[in-house]
């Protein structure tokens, strides 16, 4: 009975946060309802609302209607193009509701119900991770990702919330000095969604500066074991299926919200003729490149949250494809890396901006819809806005970086809540 009510009051003041995340997830939900109704099947309904997912849709276009897409005989591109822990949510959610009716119709808005239950489920999981990883100082930084409003936008777009769940539980567990369980969720992580593979480097980097190496080497070790687990079996049994999201992310072309859009659609040179993939290689090995040397030059050693950070801006900056929902992607770490609420807000504003130039650029690509849509060039304002926003945020990082006494984490009397072995660890190799 002692150790329950100790529990309980430990988990007292995280209860305010889960609440704000279980808004959020309604918010979410609410902002979709014009097009649950069958809006999904009207384009001009769905921009115009703002409220599009590919939810609904990739359960048609998937085959998820009918069978597991990694195994169907299937043409190449209606495959599922997601890492398999993802494809086999879908497919396992799929054949729920396959159990629950015959009807297709009903099927697609049943399979988009449970999957937002699902993903509200995430949010709120990963409210309350990214809380505890703050520390008791900084948690209620957490209510940013609670209910930030570019989160409530693009929280049911895509599945993204399932890796950012994963993605705190490692940052929890490598926190805490799980190292084993740490790897294991960034190995899901990875196997969900591609980008959590940036903090691999972010660790590589601290663990250089303060040569804890075991750590590491454990936590990368159960990561490759877990990303292992789970791919195998189907590298083996369905291979065609299984490569289908790699392949087509190398061969994906310039899509929406990515910078060498624009270069494209003006015409620079070089920028906008080049290969967009050897172009985005180039341009993130180099800021990957400045971050180390960063790393390695700074005064005090970075904060982990600090480093994920900026990898991961800096990966979706590079990036041939920029979609709405990578906001949740960066919400809590530019939130962990710098909580100050006047930068974050304006990237909000400039993210806002975006979530609804994209539908009513979208609007305009068609001669029926085009009066109600923007051109080229006020689109190309949202891209940039969010480009600059984030840009600012670095900036703020980097400054944090060089100059630790500006951080606001540090200025509490903490070193590193996220930064487990890293945390008061001694410089082993600096060039400071």
């Amino acid at each position: 009975m002692t150790r329950l009510s100790s529990t309980a009051r430990a988990a007292v003041p995280y209860l305010p946060l889960g609440l704000f995340a279980a808004l959020g997830a309604i918010l979410a939900y609410v902002w979709k309802l014009p097009c649950r109704t069958g809006g999904w099947n009207n384009s001009v309904q769905t921009y115009a609302n703002a409220c599009y997912t590919d939810i609904y849709p990739l359960f048609f276009d998937r085959q998820l209607h009918t069978q597991n897409p990694y195994f169907a005989d299937v043409p190449f591109d209606k495959q599922v193009e997601y890492p398999v822990v993802l494809g086999e949510v879908m497919q396992v959610i799929a054949w729920l509701v396959r159990w629950m009716t015959p009807d297709e119709a009903t099927q697609a808005v049943r399979f988009y119900d449970i999957t937002v239950i699902l993903l509200g489920i995430s949010l709120v999981v990963g409210v309350l991770l990214m809380a505890a990883a703050a520390g008791p100082t900084r948690r209620w930084d957490a209510a940013w990702y609670a209910l930030a409003p570019a989160v409530i936008l693009a929280a049911y777009i895509n599945w993204d919330l399932i890796a950012g769940a994963l993605s705190m539980g490692f940052l929890l567990a490598w926190a805490r000095g799980r190292q084993v369980l740490a790897g294991v969720l960034l190995g899901l992580a990875i196997a969900t969604k591609f980008y959590p593979l940036m903090f691999v480097g972010a660790l590589f980097l601290l663990t250089v500066r303060t040569w804890k190496w075991r750590p590491f080497l454990i936590t990368m070790g159960s990561a490759a074991a877990a990303w292992l687990v789970v791919n195998v079996p189907f590298m083996v049994l369905a291979w065609e299926g299984w490569r289908r999201f790699y392949v087509f992310s190398q061969e994906r072309g310039i899509d929406w919200g990515s910078p060498w859009l624009f270069f494209e659609r003006k015409g620079w040179p070089i920028l906008g003729s080049m290969d967009p993939s050897l172009l985005g290689m180039i341009s993130l090995a180099l800021l990957c490149l400045g971050i180390a040397v960063l790393t390695v030059l700074a005064p005090q050693r970075p904060r982990l949250a600090q480093i994920c950070f900026l990898a991961l801006a800096a990966f979706m900056m590079t990036n041939k494809v920029w979609s709405p929902q990578f906001v949740l992607w960066l919400v809590p770490f530019a939130v962990l890396a710098r909580p100050n609420w006047k930068p974050i807000a304006l990237w909000q504003v400039a993210e806002v901006w975006y979530f609804f130039a994209i539908w009513l650029y979208l609007l305009y690509q068609d001669e029926d819809t085009k009066h109600l849509g923007i051109g080229d060039n006020v689109y190309f304002t949202a891209v940039w806005g969010r480009i600059i926003t984030i840009l600012i945020l670095m900036a703020f990082v980097v400054r944090d970086i060089l100059r630790p006494d500006k951080d606001l984490v540090r200025q509490a009397g903490v070193d590193d809540p996220v930064g487990g072995v890293f945390d008061r660890a001694p410089d082993r190799f600096s060039l400071a």
